[in-house]
This record gives C-alpha cells, sequence and structure tokens, in this order.
C-alpha cells in the first residue's frame, strides 16, 4: 500500500471534478466558519463581561438586607431595615480580610442646575466608595470624613450629569445643583465608565456622604447596603465568611434561624454570567454545527457517486493486483481531503466573519486556538466517519463483476 500513490490518485480523481468537490465542500466551509465565528462571539461577550465586571471591583462583596416574613406576607429587601450604621462600623474595625468598607444609601429623582434638569440617582456613601468601586476623579477632590460626619452638602457628579446640565460648557466644580430641592455645590467630576454589561449608564449618578442622604434627603436612620473590598480577589470567600459570622452575632441570629441579610460578591456574579454565555455560547456551536453535519452528508453522497461512477476503474485495479484495503484508503483519502480542504477554507473564512463582526457591528470577540484545532479534527472525524461506508462498499466490489459493470 503506497500512501503517496493513493494520495495522487485521489487528488487526481477530485481535480477532474473541481465544481462537484467545491460544491461537497461547501456545507462543510459553512459549518465550521459558522462554528468558528459562534465561538470568538460567544468567547468575547464572556471575555467582555469579564473585564467590565472587574472594572467594578472583581474583589468587592455587597451586604443587603434579606428578606423577611411578618404575618405570613414576606417583605421585599428594599423594605427591611436589618442593617445600621453599627454593623458597617464593626465590619469596617473588626472583619478580616477586609481593605475597605462604605455603607450605601440611594434616592433616586430629578437634579436641577439653572433652566436645565435631568432624572437621576444620587448615592450616599463613605470616601471610600471610590476604592471599592474603583472609581476615579477627573477633576476635582472627593469629599473628606469631616465633611461625612458634619453632613456636608457637597457630591461628585457623573460625566452624565455634567452633559445633561451644563450644555454651555460652564465648568461644573464650585458649581450648586439641587436634588429634590436640596441644594449641593459640586467639589468633584468622576472620570467617565461608560455601560456596564447591563447597558446601564455607569455616569449617571451622584455621590455624597452617607449622612447628607440619610438626613437631608431620606430621613432614615438605618443604611440599605454595604459595599466591602476583600484585601484580594482569592481572599474573597475568607472575607464573606467573616462577615456572615461578625453579623449573625450582632444580629443574634441562631444556628438554625434564617439570615436577615445577604452576602454576595463580585465573583459570584462573574460566575453566573460567564455560565450564562458558556450555555449560549455552546448552543449557537450546535445550531452552526448542524451545518456540518449536512457536509458530511453531503461527502457520504458524493461518495457513493464516485463509487458508482468508477466501478469499472475499482474492478480493474482489483484485477492487476490492487487489495480492498488499498481501495478502502483510496476513497477514504478521497473523502477526508474533501472535509480537510473545506476545513482550511472555513477556518480562512470564519477567522474572516469574526473580524468582520468586530469591526462592522462592533461586537467583541475573542478567537480561541483550540476552535481551530477543534475545527480540524471534526472536519477529519466528519471525513472519515461519512467516508467510510461508501469506501468500505467500494473495496467489497468483485472486480469481475466490476469489470462488466457499465
Amino acid at each position: 500500500m503506497n500512501f503517496v500513490n493513493l494520495f495522487k490518485i485521489a487528488f487526481r480523481a477530485l481535480s477532474g471534478n473541481k465544481f462537484r468537490g467545491f460544491l461537497t465542500m461547501l456545507g462543510i466551509i459553512i459549518g465550521v466558519a459558522s462554528v468558528i465565528t459562534m465561538l470568538a462571539i460567544g468567547q468575547g461577550s464572556k471575555k467582555s463581561i469579564q473585564d467590565q465586571i472587574s472594572t467594578m471591583g472583581s474583589n468587592m462583596i455587597n451586604i443587603r438586607p434579606g428578606t423577611g416574613q411578618f404575618g405570613g406576607v414576606r417583605q421585599s429587601a428594599s423594605s427591611m431595615q436589618t442593617l445600621k450604621l453599627e454593623d458597617y462600623e464593626a465590619i469596617r474595625d473588626e472583619a478580616e480580610y477586609i481593605s475597605a468598607a462604605t455603607p450605601e444609601v440611594s434616592s433616586s429623582g430629578q437634579v436641577i442646575y439653572g433652566a436645565n434638569n435631568s432624572p437621576t440617582t444620587v448615592y450616599g456613601v463613605a470616601p471610600s466608595y471610590l476604592d471599592i468601586r474603583k472609581h476615579t476623579v477627573a477633576q476635582g477632590d472627593m469629599f473628606t470624613d469631616a465633611e461625612v460626619k458634619t453632613s456636608a452638602k457637597v457630591c461628585l457628579v457623573g460625566q452624565t450629569v455634567v452633559d445633561n446640565l451644563f450644555t454651555n460648557g460652564e465648568d461644573p466644580v464650585g458649581q450648586t445643583i439641587r436634588f429634590n430641592k436640596i441644594p449641593f455645590r459640586i467639589i468633584g467630576v468622576l472620570t467617565s465608565k461608560g455601560d456596564n454589561t447591563m447597558g446601564m449608564d455607569q455616569d449617571d449618578l451622584i455621590i455624597a456622604p452617607y449622612t447628607t442622604v440619610q438626613k437631608r434627603i431620606l430621613a432614615i436612620t438605618y443604611i440599605q447596603s454595604i459595599a466591602v473590598s476583600a484585601v484580594s480577589e482569592d481572599a474573597t470567600e475568607d472575607a464573606i465568611s467573616s462577615i456572615e459570622d461578625l453579623l449573625r452575632v450582632r444580629h443574634k441570629i441562631g444556628a438554625n434561624d434564617e439570615d436577615d441579610f445577604n452576602v454576595r460578591s463580585q465573583k459570584e456574579l462573574i460566575s453566573m454570567m460567564s455560565s450564562t454565555t458558556d450555555m449560549m455560547t455552546v448552543l449557537l456551536a450546535c445550531i452552526a454545527g448542524i451545518s456540518l453535519l449536512v457536509g458530511g452528508i453531503g461527502i457520504m453522497n458524493i461518495m457513493y457517486v464516485s463509487v458508482t461512477e468508477r466501478t469499472r476503474e475499482i474492478g480493474l485495479r482489483m484485477s492487476i493486483g490492487a487489495k480492498g484495503r488499498d481501495i478502502l484508503m483510496q476513497f477514504l483519502i478521497e473523502a477526508i481531503l474533501l472535509s480537510v480542504t473545506g476545513g482550511v477554507i472555513g477556518v480562512i473564512l470564519g477567522i474572516g466573519s469574526a473580524f468582520a463582526v468586530k469591526n462592522i457591528m462592533a461586537w467583541p470577540i475573542d478567537i480561541q486556538i483550540y476552535t481551530i484545532v477543534l475545527s480540524f479534527i471534526v472536519c477529519t472525524a466528519t471525513g472519515i466517519f461519512f467516508g467510510w461506508y461508501p469506501a468500505k462498499k467500494a473495496s467489497y466490489l468483485d472486480p469481475i463483476e466490476a469489470l462488466r459493470y457499465e
């Protein structure tokens, strides 16, 4: 069995029917290109989500009130008042693996400057909020602990608020705006962060001392949530355990009782979003993979036709000494050449399509080497699987009957 001669014979047979060979490969080409493009989009979306969540603080932990049940009616977390300022102070001073903490209270409403107004949200926080949420100040300064203690009416604004209110290009720092009739003096402007993975504008916000928002806007004594930054991403789970143990002791929660608070980390959000995008990627790849199945069926069909057309050739070769396994390998190599050649063209087309999607539609992509390797493996396997039976049929032909075939 001379593999070089078998490849030459297979190549010559395919060259004699170029257009038919191209049509046979078309299903493989479309299938491979679709799989690579879909996987590139799926992996790109996953990476984009992870990067954007990381910009929000990959080691951030959020503590919110839990749901409670009163008189058979389960209350929402927003209506619960189980987190107190003392809880924040205890977490800040006593919890382990914590680098920073801030209480959070918020209120939505209209912000007004002169004749301009816009709906937005004011967040009451501590100065450590910037480090935890990965915000930076582009202009001006952050408020101080002293201004928190005195409930000063000062604030920092996001770029969207600046664009909506200061339409004539005024310098916002030092200007006074009103939020729900409460005047605030702008002492800084936050660096723009754009939209997050959920399409929410991260620049449409005002941040002010939490004491100011508590007393002057919401008129409450409790806090709505606590944001915490672990010392590192790897220490997040240890930090969560420390916070949960501390709050259970402070809230006098028994071993078998339900917690009146919830602790969630960005790591959990990343994991959840990644699993969702992975599921969508697999689904898209499976849909695209149907083209590979169709392409494989096309190869089997054309190999059947080829065996029928070349029955006399097979008989002649077997009559001069060719064995059944030589005939088997000849047609199997033809099937593999069809699928692998289609795979090469499909990979090139898939990579080109992925970059076209990125440049034209501005979707994130991430082409992994394993997707290309997997495509070649699938192409080869498709050629072997769908070409085996026709090739086996050819190898079983009786030489005398084959020579008599018209």
